[in-house]
């Protein structure tokens, strides 16, 4: 009979292997990254290290969590309880990095002047570009129709007919202010709104997926130390039973 209980043993096993295959996944997304990496490097593009460091790092971890459970050494289990404390550390300072960035980040959108933006809009190619971010998005203008001056584009263009209170429907129209030219109607909604809820929507995968690393590392450790005590109780129960030579 081992000496850790068989169900938190199997149950411990199959998560430990069930991560060291996403390691396995997240390494070949990888190497696939690496490659353009390596192309955009003239560039300037960012490293890839911590990258590389971080899937090595959950492959190998699962790996000695695996270990450490089949052994039932008192040892492996120590070193793999040391790195769940570590990696629930990391993975909350990362996810709380992340949010500060997004809060950050959304400032930065509510506070996108006309002065800002205008020198970039200035510029034919990205003028053309926004132009079709505008189309496609149903919006008007990165904070706001303002960004344009006296002259709205066309492609702030908004048909009376796609207005609706619905909410998940096509962006709400409004009348062209005074003392501008442009269409007659015009989308509400600012591209500053729209791109930022295409962000916010990654960012909170990203938190989710950092703080979920987190409470899976803790649920670790927890299970880590329940084996430890399993394991060490085992051990004294044993030593304690072996039977005194008379002499």
């Amino acid at each position: 009979m081992g000496k850790i209980n068989g169900c938190l043993k199997c149950l411990f096993i199959f998560f430990n292997i069930l991560y060291a295959i996403i390691g396995c996944v997240m390494i070949f997304g990888t190497v696939k990254i690496s490659i353009y990496s390596q192309q955009m490097s003239a560039v300037g593009s960012p490293s890839l290290g911590w990258l590389w460091v971080f899937n090595i790092g959950v492959l190998g971890i699962s790996c000695l969590g695996i270990y450490a459970a089949c052994s039932e050494k008192v040892l492996a289990l120590k070193i793999f309880a040391g790195f769940m404390v570590v990696g629930m550390i990391i993975m909350l300072i990362i996810g709380i990095i992340v949010v500060v960035f997004r809060d950050k980040l959304k400032q930065n959108f509510d506070t996108a002047s006309s002065e800002f933006v205008k020198p970039y809009l200035e510029n034919e190619q990205l003028r053309g570009q926004f132009d079709g971010l505008q189309k496609a998005g149903q919006c008007c203008g990165l904070g706001s129709y303002s960004d344009w001056g006296d002259e709205i584009p066309e492609s702030c263009g908004c048909r009376p007919s796609s207005m609706r209170s619905d909410p998940f429907g096509p962006a709400a129209c409004k009348a062209r202010p005074p003392g501008t030219s442009g269409p007659d109607y015009i989308y509400k909604q600012s591209c500053a709104d729209l791109i930022f809820g295409w962000l916010n929507f990654f960012f909170k995968i990203i938190m989710a997926f950092f703080f979920g690393l987190a409470v899976t590392a803790l649920f670790g450790l927890l299970v880590s130390l329940l084996m430890i005590h399993q394991v060490k109780r085992h051990d004294s129960d044993g030593r304690s039973s072996i039977p005194m030579k008379g002499y």
